[in-house]
């Protein structure tokens, strides 16, 4: 070795050690005073100790343009490996904003889409920690043609392997676009933020004042959007609901979510016998009702402040994961609007892509009017949900808890559209509409032509209650498989799941439907 020629096992150990110090010092720094962790400490954090493997750690930027000639850091703004959680493997990308503000280019976009290659090939999830300014303006349509490449591969990918973005700082432009196309996006309070176009272009042409948070922080997007599926106060907080929500899903469309032990108990829930208010009109919160029914009473709810007449969320039945959808008596009496039907649509077709079997708790009395929901499409977005019951070929178990009124009895993952099973409590009130509504239709010469309107009304109302307002009708035409005390509703539903543990159904060759979007 010449004199004076460095040890090539010293320097691929300085050029390493250069690479993990990402933007230096001084700007890891500024990222840690606003709270916020380095790319590097995100991935610690999210595998497990000693399993991450590195790739692409000594890749740099190939543009000579407006002095990036005099920049090179390697690995070139973002953190792409592979490792385990909990023992399964996951593949990771992490965005460096110490190095041009994790702004995206073409080596940045490649070392991402390497990953996302390997995921699809290999069967196993993709997270992507997104922290990024967005595009590298120094090197143009190179970096618009990164993006879109991100946005091929996320479509390929969906539906095959479980695709997850935590959103830790910003997230702008076309940048977004990536995260909307995966499964689920998670966001942290007062760091993070998503937005087409940013305040200052909004100003500009709208004319609005509205500052980054207001316009597309985690709040924001938390009620308002929908976009986020969870939120958390801070990053560690993210990446723990991250580990998580990877407990209920499978490697990837053709395997199984894995199943926790589970000990078969008492399974008879009282509560659930007294939970449905006496008064048809009083609101309860189906959440009660969940947690009676899931392992432990441990429910991971998703969207849980946007929509809220609907709750959605993972949860486990003798220890297999299960998605839950029910209806919010306590929030609009539970109707479907349009919120309420985009949601749950998403959720459902998740479910069945990751082949997680489907619990729907159904207290619905029908769909929002007005001129609102009208106008906006409540037709095809209360569609969306039809289908994606319609559609789904896993598992599907329905109980009728109350109220199952008009269009929305079937849209709830009624017999009618394919569900498995369909069990009612004695509560429940299957029929085209309320009884005073009804009765006012029916009777209306009857109840005009009374000395006593209202008490004919009353009348009638019961008469028609008498006949309607029950789940029997409903179980004598089969479209109810048995009428259940609600204290034995786990035990049912723990039998109907095991029994159809093993569902397989073939559709129609096609080269795909055509949902009403």
């Amino acid at each position: 070795m010449a004199e004076g020629q460095q040890n090539p096992l010293e320097r691929l150990a300085a050029m390493k050690e250069k690479a993990q110090q990402g933007g230096g010092a001084e700007r890891m720094e500024a990222q840690r005073a606003k709270g916020k962790l380095s790319a590097r400490e995100r991935i610690d954090l999210l595998l497990d100790p000693g399993s991450f493997e590195e790739l692409g750690m000594l890749v740099t930027h190939r543009s000579n343009l407006f002095g990036l000639d005099k920049k090179h850091f390697l690995g070139d703004g973002v953190v792409t490996g592979y490792g385990t959680v909990q023992g399964r493997l996951v593949y990771v990308f992490s965005q460096d904003f110490t190095v041009l503000g994790g702004s995206l280019a073409e080596a940045h976009a490649e070392k991402i889409c390497r990953v996302m290659d390997l995921a699809l090939d290999n069967g196993a999830p993709v997270i992507g920690l997104n922290d990024s300014g967005g595009a590298r303006i120094q090197e143009g349509v190179v970096s618009l043609g990164g993006y879109a490449d991100i946005f091929h591969r996320n479509v390929q990918a969906s539906g095959v392997v479980p695709q997850i973005s935590a959103i830790l700082g910003p997230c702008a432009g076309g940048a977004v676009y990536s995260p909307a196309l995966t499964d689920f996006i998670l966001m942290t309070e007062g760091t993070s933020y998503m937005f087409v176009t940013g305040p200052n272009v909004v100003k500009t042409v709208t004319h609005e004042d509205v500052t980054a948070e207001e316009l597309g922080g985690a709040r924001t997007h938390a009620t308002k959007s929908g976009v986020a599926h969870l939120t958390a106060p801070h990053e560690v907080a993210a990446i723990d609901r991250i580990k998580e929500l990877l407990g209920y899903l499978p490697q990837n469309c053709e395997e199984t979510p894995v199943s926790q032990p589970y000990e078969d108990g008492d399974e008879a829930r009282p509560g659930l016998d007294t939970i449905i208010p006496e008064n048809a009109q009083q609101p309860y919160d189906v959440r009660d009702i969940v947690k009676e029914l899931v392992d432990g009473g441990d429910f991971m709810e998703l969207q849980s402040d946007y929509a809220a007449n609907i709750v959605v969320g993972f949860g486990r039945m003798g220890g297999r994961s299960i998605g839950v959808v029910a209806n919010q008596p306590s929030v609009l009496a539970g109707v479907l609007d349009i919120g309420a039907s985009t949601k749950a649509a998403r959720f459902v077709r998740t479910c069945d892509a990751f082949n997680v079997p489907l619990l729907v708790l159904e207290d619905v009395p029908g769909f929002l009017p007005g001129t609102d929901q009208e106008w906006n499409g409540i037709i095809t977005n209360g569609a969306k949900l039809l289908y994606a019951f319609s559609e789904a070929t896993v598992p599907r178990i329905t109980v009728i808890t109350r109220k199952a009124y008009g269009g929305a009895y079937d849209v709830m993952n009624s017999k009618h559209i394919g569900a498995d099973l369909n069990f009612a409590w004695p509560t429940a009130e299957i029929a085209v509409m309320g009884a005073k509504g009804a009765a006012e239709i029916i009777f209306r010469k009857d109840i005009a032509a009374a000395q006593d309107p209202s008490a004919k009304l009353a009348e009638k109302e019961a008469e028609y209650a008498e006949l309607f307002a029950h789940p029997y009708r409903a179980a004598a035409r089969g479209y109810v498989d048995e009428v259940i005390v609600p204290s034995n509703t786990r035990s049912r539903l723990l039998r109907g799941f095991a029994m159809l543990e093993n569902k397989a159904v073939r559709r129609p060759r096609r080269k795909h439907g055509n949902m009403p979007l």
